[in-house]
């Protein structure tokens, strides 16, 4: 019944996915908040340039595609806090940017050695060693105890950051927390569901969960729930399909946002029948 979990990959696997899913929409929902969900995408091609510099310094590429998104991160927000530029366009220098310094530096980095970028443009759960599980574990804790312990001051700045700088908050800081969490949350999931999805597991889950959530609190730990849940229902359909577990929990993800705003609008129109009869 549970020989998926017999091979040491597939336990290596769950746990990430686990860990990623559970982790992922806890900072996706103030992105959520901001209108930044598009946010995941630009830093998950910012961190390709930094697994290529990784592959090119023959370095652990998780880690430099940390340091590299998360400089990129406070790039953008310093060009929305103090430049002219929009966020959207800001978003966009750093997607075609970071397309094209991973691009360069992959191309300098294949003269030395066979590098495959597959497994981090649409994860690859399989190859995940014991390294990369630990490095995976330290910033899912970081950034699990920051959304906590922070929670209140990141909902008032993605609520009205006008009354948060009045209350005392220093927004410009926290904004810039909040985008080097994103860039360490768009890192440790690339190796669960790659970086071109990445940002599905962490929008779409709380998307799902803004249709049944009544609370900002609840709405927050359903889609942890959403999640950590469906992530491990990805690993473990793919051990018996065969197919992709990044693809295939990304298409649970989505499923379980159709079925949630189905039910929704069929209990609105129950309500709005009663009303009428």
């Amino acid at each position: 019944m549970f020989e998926f979990l017999e091979p040491a990959f597939m336990q290596r696997a769950l746990l990430a996915a686990f860990v990623v899913g559970l982790c992922a929409p806890l900072v996706g929902i103030f992105l959520v908040q901001r209108r930044l969900s598009l946010m995941g995408d630009g830093l998950g091609h910012i961190a390709l340039t930094g697994v290529a510099l990784g592959f090119l310094l023959q370095t652990n590429p998780v880690l430099t595609a940390v340091i590299v998104a998360s400089i990129g991160a406070i790039v953008v927000e310093l060009i929305r806090s103090y430049g002219k530029t929009s966020g959207d366009v800001a978003l966009a220098v750093l997607f075609y940017g970071g397309i094209a310094g991973g691009v360069l530096l992959i191309g300098l980095s294949a003269k030395q050695s066979n590098v495959n970028l597959l497994s981090y443009l649409f994860g690859s759960l399989t190859t995940v060693s014991r390294s990369d599980i630990l490095i995976i574990l330290s910033l899912a804790v970081i950034v699990f105890f920051a959304t906590l312990a922070l929670r209140k001051s990141l909902f008032a700045l993605c609520h009205d950051s006008e009354f948060a700088q009045v209350s005392g908050i220093p927004t410009k800081a926290l904004s810039i927390f909040l985008a080097v969490l994103t860039a360490v949350t768009v890192t440790i999931a690339m190796r669960v569901v790659g970086l071109l999805l990445v940002s599905a597991l962490m929008i779409i889950p709380v998307a799902s969960a803004q249709q049944i959530g009544k609370s900002f609190s609840g709405t927050r730990i359903l889609a942890s729930v959403i999640g950590a849940l469906t992530a491990s229902a990805g690993v473990i359909s793919s051990f018996y399909l065969d197919l992709a577990p990044g693809a295939l929990i990304v298409v649970l993800v989505i499923s379980v946002f159709v079925i949630t705003i189905s039910a929704t609008a069929l209990n609105s129109r129950v309500k709005l029948s009663k009303q009428i009869s």
